[in-house]
């Protein structure tokens, strides 16, 4: 029940409700580094201010038996498959961009929520929660340097 309610929350805030909020698109532009393997599974998640997951965004990388490695992504939805249904695109390989363009309720922005970012590579170390981001309006268009195998992560409207 607790996720059917996390799910419904984020895909109320996903839709565009004009009575109630506005929506827009927000591209998220990620540059992975050169770091020489295969193509990376990355999990974009948003958990609210007190770190309750609040749903998934979007998921790089379409084999489901190795999303266990995007250690953060797999505690907050237990594994959930479903949380990913629809959601899913290619893994990204070294060197290589993806550029994800989402609607996105405002109300998401400066009100506490959280992006997080988990990256994992086959034969290589995971990198759980490789970008933590406030959606915060001051985080637009600033890059974000990852942890790992991501470069930068740049949001914008």
């Amino acid at each position: 029940m607790k996720h059917l309610l996390a799910a419904l929350a984020l895909s109320t805030a996903l839709t565009s409700l004009p009575a109630l909020a506005e929506a827009r698109p927000v591209t998220f532009t990620t540059q992975m580094r050169s770091y020489g393997g295969d193509g990376a599974y990355l999990a974009f998640y948003v958990t609210d201010a007190q770190g309750a997951y609040v749903g998934s965004l979007w998921m790089a990388g379409g084999k489901a038996k190795y999303y266990k490695h995007l250690s953060g992504w797999q505690a907050a939805t237990g594994g959930d498959r479903t949380q990913v249904d629809g959601i899913t695109g290619a893994s990204v390989g070294s060197g290589r961009e993806l550029k994800i363009t989402l609607d996105l309720q405002d109300a998401l922005f400066d009100a506490g929520y959280v992006l997080h970012v988990d990256a994992a590579v086959e034969d290589m170390r995971d990198s759980p929660n490789e970008i933590v981001l406030p959606l915060t309006s001051d985080a637009v268009g600033a890059p974000v340097t990852g942890r790992g195998y991501i470069d930068t992560l740049t949001v914008s409207f």
